[in-house]
């Protein structure tokens, strides 16, 4: 009997699948036999290295820069149907900057705006696949975040949206969820995971007492992704080991 977490025949897109969490879940697909297309921003699998989390063997690299609206609606994926669509990019402006209009701007125009329209321009395969989307936000979606306005912000955009999408796209075949991880080491993190004071004080505050890994969030998607979750509607789970309770 197949199990219900084989994706064996089934094609899944993970945009900024070149790292992080995002790398963590294409990885997560392809152990289970899909076949797995990534997006990123460099122009070649090569300008990755397994420093910065990054292992693309064994995916379908693309460069597209989902923050360019031209770019994204002119580029021709190199496949004509699909079953998962994963959306994992992220952006982040510190220092303050997200409180002036250009890094709010580049903020938002990756983590809600790109959102959007990638889920748009694949909504007319997902729909002939009865597919799924997993929109990757975060518990900052859920909570203040006194440095980043803009990431707060479009986190919970992303949390809304998915609710907005997954009850009207029901009528589509297409099941909507999200995943809104808590602390996990990655580029966008690294100003606290990569601070010994700063980490130890979020270490204290997860339940768990420890950070996620990209794999723990693989484990999240591949479930709202699957038909274990076929009842699963507009729902974003968390996976933060308690950390926003």
């Amino acid at each position: 009997m197949m199990s219900d977490l084989d994706f064996s025949g089934k094609r899944v897109l993970v945009v900024g699948g070149s790292s992080g969490i995002g790398n963590g879940i294409a990885r997560g697909f392809l152990a289970r036999d899909a076949e797995v297309h990534v997006w990123g921003t460099r122009a070649s699998a090569e300008d990755y290295s397994a420093d910065e989390g990054s292992d693309l063997e064994g995916l379908h690299y693309a460069k597209v820069d989902v923050a360019d609206y031209d770019e994204l609606s002119t580029y021709q994926p190199p496949f004509d149907s699909l079953d998962v669509l994963v959306q994992s990019q992220g952006f982040v402006r510190y220092k303050q900057a997200e409180y002036e209009k250009q890094g709010w701007d580049d903020v938002m125009g990756i983590n809600i705006d790109s959102v959007m329209h990638t889920a748009t321009k694949f909504k007319p395969m997902l729909s002939e696949a009865n597919g799924s989307i997993v929109i990757v936000s975060s518990i900052s979606g859920l909570n203040a975040n006194i440095g980043n306005p803009a990431y707060a912000a479009s986190k919970a955009a992303a949390i809304s949206l998915t609710k907005t999408l997954g009850q009207s796209w029901a009528r589509d075949g297409i099941r909507v969820n999200g995943l809104a991880p808590g602390l996990v080491p990655t580029k966008l993190t690294a100003v606290t995971t990569e601070n010994e004071q700063r980490k130890e004080a979020s270490l204290r505050a997860i339940p768990l007492r420890r950070m996620g890994t990209p794999e723990d969030m693989a484990g999240a998607a591949l479930f709202l992704a699957s038909p274990l979750a076929s009842y699963v509607q507009g729902h974003t789970l968390i996976a933060d080991g308690g950390l926003s309770l």
